[in-house]
């Protein structure tokens, strides 16, 4: 297992939120969220809900515990809950196997990348990749602020932040941690999941909001 421990931090920029989706019937806050190509999935505690991203209608609900990050390797859904992340059939909803979470219940942030879940851990301020058969940590990144979403995009590692009333996301470097850029959200928008539509978007989790939000990703060589 390796250690990256966080460098200096880079200024702030204004995060640019494009669309807001919910609240969502039956929902009262957004733990985390993924992106299977189609839907955005939000998870709101005990139901995964399936949301179409152009009409923000939900299209169909798992009846799950869900009370953090959520992410999708391409088939499947996986979910934390609490102490253990489930492997999730997204047709069923039916668990086809569970893990433990390397947090113990302290995980917030979840997505695949690699053949590998990376898991974010919110009061220990540090991302985890860990084996999806087993749940053993091969790798650890350190941070300076608490740890909520997690994705990767086009070989980008970014994360979300939510301490106090700030929230920003953050692209890191993946092997020394090192702040790369940061787009800061408006005061009281908290960011709690994080996940990218593979594209131009980073959706976000807004935490009790009960909300979902949309926010522009800079390209890659864009300063």
């Amino acid at each position: 297992m390796s250690t990256s421990t966080p460098q200096a931090s880079t200024a702030a920029r204004p995060a640019e939120i494009v669309r807001e989706y919910g609240p969502f019937p039956g929902g009262s806050a957004v733990h985390g969220v993924s992106y299977d190509g189609t839907r955005v999935w939000a998870a709101t505690g005990e139901k995964l809900l399936a949301i179409d991203p152009a009409s923000g209608e939900v299209q169909r609900t798992l009846q799950r515990a869900c009370d953090a990050g959520t992410a999708f390797d391409g088939k499947h859904l996986w979910q934390i809950a609490e102490s253990r992340i489930d492997k999730i059939d997204p047709a069923t909803g039916e668990v086809l196997a569970s893990i433990p979470a390397p947090g113990a219940g302290g995980d917030s942030g979840l997505t695949w990348a690699e053949g590998s879940l990376w898991v974010g851990n919110y009061r220990g301020r540090r991302i985890q990749r860990i084996d999806p058969a087993t749940g053993a940590v091969q790798r650890t990144i350190e941070s300076n602020r608490f740890v909520t979403g997690v994705t990767w995009v086009d070989g980008e590692l970014w994360h979300g932040t939510w301490e106090g009333d700030e929230s920003d996301l953050r692209r890191v470097d993946a092997q020394s941690g090192e702040v790369l850029d940061r787009l800061q959200m408006p005061a009281g928008t908290m960011v709690s999941g994080l996940e990218s539509d593979g594209a131009d978007l980073l959706y976000c989790g807004g935490g009790g909001s009960g909300k979902v939000r949309a926010v522009r990703r800079p390209k890659p060589n864009r300063k």
